[in-house]
């Protein structure tokens, strides 16, 4: 119930008033299971045969806002978490919590280019820092086009806390032969609105933000574990893991419970425990 319940955009207090346990509780099992999930994305979302992968960087921050961050509040920050989509299967490829430069998009890239056999047809937005990346994750091996989008002048729209007007799209060929009708991130935002919707701490004007890196990171784990094992696409009538040939069947969240109590079990304590003194 716990799991379920965040996964649908509840909030770590009201999921915890609804299940009748501590904040304490319902966090360590969100340790727990972003931890695990994070695991089982590494390890079996890999040899996909995909035609057309789409990326993209969604915004959140971390206990506090860049500005009052510089101003000295304790806190993170901006956290960007960079996204990779499967056009065809709606498969989560490769997703990646940290900041918006050109090491972590270079990370992110190889990553991607990492878990795929074939060669694929890529789409970026305009962010500078993908022609670096995409180069050296590649190594020239893809198609790769840039959908820049063109934004007006609209000074309200800071105001408003949301983006400008955008006024159109150029389609830019950067690496081998992009098929102009293919140049979309249509999906990979669409995935990003999803995300919003899935994770209270990413909406947006609400007190609900994270305010530790380390369970951001598992909030988000979780979400793509759902998203690509367990939650059935309205198009596709399956998951994206199913659709893309890593997994047989759709799970249920009883199977990711049954999963992290057997893991736990063959380590002989809580994952994050384990994990820690591992570290250490």
């Amino acid at each position: 119930m716990i799991l379920s319940a965040l996964v649908e955009g509840n909030s770590i207090n009201s999921t915890a008033r609804m299940v009748d346990v501590s904040k304490i509780t319902v966090l360590r099992l969100l340790a727990d299971a972003g931890t695990f999930c994070a695991q089982y994305h590494d390890l079996f979302v890999r040899g996909l045969d995909s035609k057309r992968v789409q990326v993209d960087e969604i915004w959140s921050f971390c206990g506090c806002k860049d500005k009052a961050k510089e101003a000295g509040a304790d806190g993170f920050g901006s956290v960007w978490t960079w996204t990779a989509i499967d056009a065809d299967s709606k498969l989560c490829v490769s997703y990646l919590v940290g900041l918006r430069d050109g090491y972590y998009a270079t990370e992110f890239v190889k990553d991607t280019a990492s878990r795929i056999d074939t060669r694929i047809q890529l789409t970026s937005d305009g962010h500078n820092a993908y022609l670096e990346a995409v180069e050296q994750g590649f190594q020239g091996s893809v198609d790769y086009a840039m959908l820049v989008k063109v934004y007006g002048n609209d000074a309200e729209a800071e105001k408003r806390y949301s983006p400008a007007e955008c006024k159109g799209c150029k389609k830019e060929a950067k690496v081998g032969n992009p098929d102009p009708k293919y140049i979309s991130t249509s999906y990979v935002e669409r995935q990003n609105l999803t995300m919003r919707m899935s994770m209270r701490r990413f909406t947006r004007l609400t007190n609900a933000f994270s305010k530790k890196i380390e369970n951001h990171e598992h909030a988000v784990a979780l979400h793509y574990f759902h998203y690509n094992f367990i939650r059935k696409h309205q198009t596709l009538k399956t998951t994206p893991a199913v659709a893309a040939g890593v997994a047989n069947k759709a799970f249920t969240v009883l199977d990711l419970v049954k999963m992290i109590e057997e893991e736990e079990k063959r380590l002989g304590g809580r994952l994050t425990d384990y994990l820690a003194s591992a570290k250490a």
